[in-house]
């Protein structure tokens, strides 16, 4: 349309029949005159809303998405860490239950040595004393702890206190080849001394070159004067292999700890000697020996007619 004097009185005029008919709505509310002409423009333009709000809805929910992205973002995070929590949780309950069990099993090794003991926590491995097998525990001076001690766990002889402070100790451990300690062996009596080789079996010398000794057999201190640095009766380990006797005036086994040294974790000093000697009272029992499996051994046999007879007989074995 060209801007010409009339294009404007034309515009002014549409504008002005706008209002008024805005006016006259406003003012007729539900009785408006041009209620009927709305109704009938939302006839035929209510499809066509609708269908752009169909194709317009998916972005919105995106923008939705995007403005509540942050809310579940955090909903997310928080999930997360309370997963990690939970994790630690079952982490560490798994974890006393396994301390639980170490602690129960070494409160029954000293009540069958009748030792008494202080209970104590490995904070420390060697290194921080040298090269040596060592680890530092919990306890010192101020929990009655004294050098030359002996310390156990579970499943026997861990080492002795070399050094205390006020409230740690240090341990040497049995497998440190500056380590000796007096043995006997499980039933025959045999005295020997056994010497830590690291990682490798204890090397134990029986004083007795003729001793009779053989693969599995079981030894466990001999004990000192005074009870320092050991008791008697704290189990040693297990003979994995025997030195030929070649008519020396010692033999020499070599036995597996029964502790392991690598996972030292809850370990008790020994403040209080037994009584007596517990002798072999304080070794685990021996499992006892697989029963022999039956089995049928079937002789076949023909007989003069030419059949077949089969007999059955039960072995052991």
């Amino acid at each position: 349309m060209r801007d010409t004097r009339e294009s404007r009185l034309l515009l002014v005029l549409l504008i002005a029949i706008a209002f008024a008919l805005i006016t006259v709505d406003i003012r007729g509310g539900e009785e408006s005159p041009v209620d009927g002409a709305r109704q009938a423009a939302a006839t035929v333009f209510g499809p066509v809303e609708n269908g752009v709000a169909a194709a317009v809805d998916p972005i919105g929910n995106a923008i939705g998405a995007v403005r509540d992205s942050g809310q579940r973002h955090d909903r997310i995070t928080q999930l997360e860490h309370e997963n990690a929590a939970l994790k630690q949780r079952l982490g560490s309950d798994d974890r006393n239950r396994s301390r639980v069990r170490e602690l129960d099993k070494m409160l029954k090794k000293a009540g069958a040595g009748q030792y008494g003991i202080k209970g104590a926590e490995v904070i420390a491995i060697g290194a921080a004393q040298g090269f040596s097998w060592t680890v530092t525990i919990d306890v010192g001076s101020s929990d009655g702890i004294q050098r030359d001690m002996t310390v156990l766990n579970g499943d026997g002889l861990v080492g002795r206190v070399t050094t205390v402070g006020p409230n740690t100790a240090t341990v040497l451990l049995a497998n440190d080849p500056d380590f000796t300690v007096g043995t006997r062996m499980e039933k025959t009596d045999e005295l020997g001394f056994a010497t830590g080789q690291g990682d490798r079996p204890l090397s134990v010398q029986l004083l007795n070159g003729k001793a009779k000794v053989k693969k599995g057999d079981r030894l466990v201190t001999f004990g000192s004067q005074a009870d320092k640095p050991f008791v008697p009766g704290v189990p040693v380990g297990e003979v994995v292999r025997v030195d030929p006797s070649g008519g020396d005036l010692t033999r020499t086994v070599y036995v597996r700890p029964f502790v392991g040294f690598t996972k030292l974790d809850i370990v008790g000093v020994v403040v209080q000697a037994p009584r007596s000697d517990p002798r072999d009272a304080v070794l685990p029992p021996k499992p006892a020996a697989p029963k022999p499996t039956p089995t049928v051994t079937v002789t076949v046999t023909p007989s003069p007619g030419g059949d077949v007879n089969a007999t059955g007989q039960n072995d052991e074995q």
